[in-house]
């Protein structure tokens, strides 16, 4: 889990992360406590979208530093809310027709959470899949007419339990991990002294891994400056193609996937060139997901996968 959320951070065009496991795993708090190890961004000055000031067209414009947005949507958030609305308080005191930015404003050029997404309603599915799709908000309504930038990388939780995700969504994902309660007895033991000791003095305990912080954001942003000088060979594409095409994965996002993963996790390696063993590391996560189900095979999805690179790519 935690690696797909530092490649998504390498390289937000890998397309999300999906997180499916048990309750109480920490699925949660690792994707909130991802906004502490981002590196900041510039934004344009009181802009609501987080315009990247190299993107204007004015050698005068001011830029200021912003943390990174990891913005969190509820499942009971109204459509207004997602995609913004008239102003209604300035329409009243003012008579004006304002814009007032939604949460798709908020998450522009970073993180938008959603939590038990399996949950989500089906006409908020179908705003996020046109938004995912063309990079833009359009917003047509109450003599309003607004079209602003929504890039984000989105970031989706459950429990597999409580419902499955909609095809056409976990189709949008690029990678998919399944995390679930841990077995060992020493790791279950330092997980509960860990939150403990947060929960009595939370100071503290930030203070105490505020330099492991620093390190990892350190080797977020050298991996994002290597990333376009990382090479993929012509070998390493073909072995994506031909594993793609042993697991049946339909289109050819799957191969696209693969490659951008493995160039991220190549480049948090500080590596010049893709290789098969980063290829083979990120190949479950970018696959398991995809895979159509086989009613002779109920072993994981993930297994699936492992078991195919293990036979291509021993």
């Amino acid at each position: 889990m935690k690696t797909a959320l530092l490649l998504s951070a390498v390289d937000p065009t890998i397309g999300g992360v999906l997180v499916f496991g048990d309750r109480g795993t920490g699925k949660s708090t690792a994707v909130r406590a991802l906004a502490q190890l981002l590196p900041k961004m510039k934004v344009v000055p009181g802009s609501p979208y987080n315009i990247d000031p190299a993107t204007v067209d004015d050698p005068d414009v001011k830029s200021r530093q912003v943390p990174v947005p990891v913005v969190d949507l509820p499942l009971g958030a109204t459509e207004d809310r997602v995609v913004g609305a008239l102003d209604i308080e300035k329409a009243l005191s003012d008579g004006e027709r304002v814009f007032q930015p939604g949460l798709l404003a908020q998450a522009n050029r970073g993180f938008l959470y959603i939590d038990e997404i399996n949950l989500l309603e089906d006409h908020l599915v179908d705003l996020l899949l046109d938004v995912a799709a063309s990079g833009e908000n359009v917003v047509e309504r109450e003599g309003l007419s607004v079209r602003h930038p929504a890039r984000f990388v989105l970031i989706g939780s459950g429990n597999p339990e409580e419902g499955e995700l909609r095809p056409q969504l976990l189709d949008r994902f690029g990678l998919s991990v399944d995390v679930a309660t841990p077995e060992e007895v020493p790791l279950r033991i330092e997980v509960v002294k860990r939150r403990d000791a947060y929960d009595r003095d939370p100071a503290d305990f930030v203070t105490k891994w505020k330099r492991r912080d620093s390190t990892v954001r350190r080797s977020i942003v050298k991996a994002r400056e290597r990333l376009d000088d990382v090479s993929v060979p012509d070998e390493v594409l073909t072995q994506a193609a031909q594993l793609c095409m042993t697991l049946g994965t339909d289109g050819l996002r799957g191969e696209l996937t693969l490659m951008r993963a493995a160039r991220a996790q190549a480049a948090l390696k500080g590596m010049d060139s893709v290789t098969t063993e980063a290829l083979t590391m990120v190949a479950p996560m970018v696959l398991s997901h995809r895979l159509r189900r086989n009613p002779l095979d109920d072993s994981r999805a993930s297994t699936r996968v492992e078991r195919a690179v293990e036979e291509m790519l021993p």
